[in-house]
């Protein structure tokens, strides 16, 4: 499903060059769910955004679903990406004047289907978010904001998720909920790749990768 092979990045700071990612290669089965563990500044969050499509390797290519994701042209990627990888964040990224479902739906902007807002409302249900569908994100709680960035990384059903400390904010039940979604998701044929610091998580995984420091 997923293949790096040898990439990495290097940022120039102050006229001083900084490994953000030392050459790293992986692969995400179907149906596999990997975590991945790693000191501060390891390269783990630069690891997911290379894999996503999100920032060009300096070297090392990136195949997922066997297409060269850094051989198509930015129009492309942006349209492979929207369509065969889902993204979860620490940090959520919901839209802040969108409700729950119009967040869960935003994708559509780019690619509208008309069975998208059964989808929508099917993962609203899912996700135990019904009373709060209609709710902004200022009015969620931290769980409630998770789960519909979730629920929006999945609407389109996506073959690979990737996704960055997304259990760093909750509490153990909102943590569940998260965790259990993620392993159904590989159950049902999907790959997932989880970078987590909290070795509880990472239990939960079937295979730990840990980056030493770059």
């Amino acid at each position: 499903m997923l293949r790096l092979d040898a990439i990495s990045k290097t940022y120039r700071k102050n006229g001083t060059l900084i490994q953000a990612l030392a050459p790293t290669s992986l692969s995400v089965e179907q149906g596999e769910f990997v975590a991945v563990q790693g000191a501060s500044g390891s390269g783990k969050t630069t690891l997911l955004l290379i894999a996503g499509g999100l920032l060009h390797p300096d070297v090392g290519t990136v195949h997922i679903l066997n297409t060269d994701l850094y051989s198509l042209n930015s129009n492309q990627r942006s349209q492979f990406r929207s369509l065969q990888i889902g993204f979860v964040f620490q940090q959520y990224h919901l839209i802040p004047y969108l409700s729950v479902l119009e967040n869960i739906l935003a994708p559509t902007l780019a690619h509208s289907s008309s069975k998208q807002m059964d989808r929508a409302v099917n993962l609203v249900n899912q996700f135990g978010l019904e009373h709060r569908k209609h709710h902004r994100p200022g009015e969620l709680s931290a769980g409630e904001k998770q789960r519909t960035a979730l629920a929006r990384a999945l609407l389109f059903e996506p073959k690979l998720l990737l996704a960055d400390e997304i259990t760093g904010n909750l509490d153990d039940a909102n943590a569940k909920i998260v965790i259990d979604a993620l392993q159904l998701f590989s159950v049902n044929g999907g790959a997932v790749l989880l970078v987590t610091h909290d070795v509880n998580v990472a239990k939960h995984a079937n295979r730990l990768i840990m980056i030493k420091n770059a």
